[in-house]
């Protein structure tokens, strides 16, 4: 429950932590709301929250929606934002709704880097790029400064230094990620971004190196999933590298840190197969649109990441209700598409074939 006692008074000037403040008023009898942390900047202390629709069960499926990491780019978290408001609306009122979250756990972190956020900078108030921040070296040469950078934190894309730890904000998301996938036996997990390219993109893991990831097979049969339950989506499904490879890649680092954790316990433990899955997409909103419609927003910061026009900024926050209720009933359903033992060579081979050429 959110207690009127948590409610950080100081928040001027971050509207995005209002709001959340406010569903967490508006729907304190359905969610179970932790505040991990808080960040200073400009003098507030500014909390991090994560919230689960319900108190989580261990033997369901988790699906975990994340934004804010990129403090400039406030699109991601205003649509986490709109779909908590949407799902716990419906909550009240719908038998679908209800039903499908009495399946799942479904867990909510929108804002990542509220300091990022109050002082509109991509990075958080350390100056470290949040998303180039992990111990991980690309392994082909990313491009210069996209890819992230060791040199300054006076320049974009800081990545930080590899013999120090990672920043905080990112620790409390390894403890929210690391908690969701400890026990459940699927994990979904998706992290809204924006401002690159024409073209809505998900993404996966590799951005470090462009050579598939083990659960390959698994990613080619949700896109399959996604494909034949809505042909007409206008999402390119893909993974990360195919567009640039990149130093430190927070969701590369979460995802090799489960397989590894899950790895080491199957050989302490004698299992035959892991008992958990975890799968992390980033939704990468094409912010070029808004700018072709509207070449002014050139001239700001927050107008390369985001729709400004109003008209704009409500069809965003309505295109992406479609991909959140599927990866939902995808996360419910995971044991319906998830290929079999026979089918896995298979499909890894027709996925590599289709994303790498080989």
């Amino acid at each position: 429950m959110f207690k009127q006692d948590q409610k950080n008074k100081a928040t001027n000037g971050l509207s995005e932590l209002r709001i959340l403040e406010t569903i967490f008023e508006r729907y304190e009898d359905l969610l179970d709301v932790k505040q991990e942390t808080s960040v200073a900047a400009r003098g507030q202390q500014l909390p991090v929250f994560s919230a689960s629709v319900g108190a989580i069960n261990a033997q369901q499926p988790t699906l975990l929606i994340t934004a804010g990491i990129h403090g400039l780019e406030r699109i991601g978290s205003a649509v986490v934002l709109a779909f908590m408001d949407t799902v716990l609306s419906r909550c009240r009122w719908d038998p679908v709704a209800q039903h499908l979250i009495d399946k799942l756990n479904l867990v909510f972190a929108p804002l990542m880097n509220p300091g990022g956020m109050l002082l509109n900078t991509r990075a958080n108030p350390n100056g470290v790029d949040l998303m180039r921040n992990a111990p991980i070296t690309a392994e082909q040469k990313p491009p210069v400064f996209l890819g992230g950078q060791r040199f300054s934190k006076r320049l974009p894309w800081y990545c930080g230094q590899l013999d120090e730890d990672m920043e905080l904000e990112n620790q409390i998301l390894v403890n929210i990620v690391e908690r969701c996938y400890s026990h459940s036996p699927f994990t979904l997990s998706i992290d809204c971004h924006s401002g690159f390219g024409f073209r809505d993109r998900i993404w996966f893991p590799y951005a470090y190196r462009k050579r598939p990831m083990a659960a390959i097979d698994k990613l080619y049969a949700l896109k399959g999933l996604l494909d034949s339950t809505y042909p007409n989506h206008h999402y390119a499904f893909e993974p990360q590298a195919l567009s640039y490879t990149a130093h430190g890649d927070l969701w590369d680092y979460l995802y090799k840190r489960h397989k590894h954790f899950f790895l080491g316990q199957q050989a302490i433990s004698g299992q035959a197969e892991m008992n958990s899955l975890f799968i992390p997409l980033t939704l990468e909103m094409g912010s070029w649109n808004w700018i072709k419609k509207r070449p002014l927003q050139l001239f700001s910061a927050t107008g390369l990441f985001n729709p400004i026009v109003p008209h704009r900024h409500s069809r965003v926050l309505r295109r992406h209700i479609m991909l959140f209720d599927f990866l939902c009933s995808a996360t419910v359903g995971h044991q319906q598409w998830l290929p079999t033992k026979e089918k896995q060579a298979e499909l890894s081979a027709a996925a590599c074939s289709f994303w790498y050429g080989a």
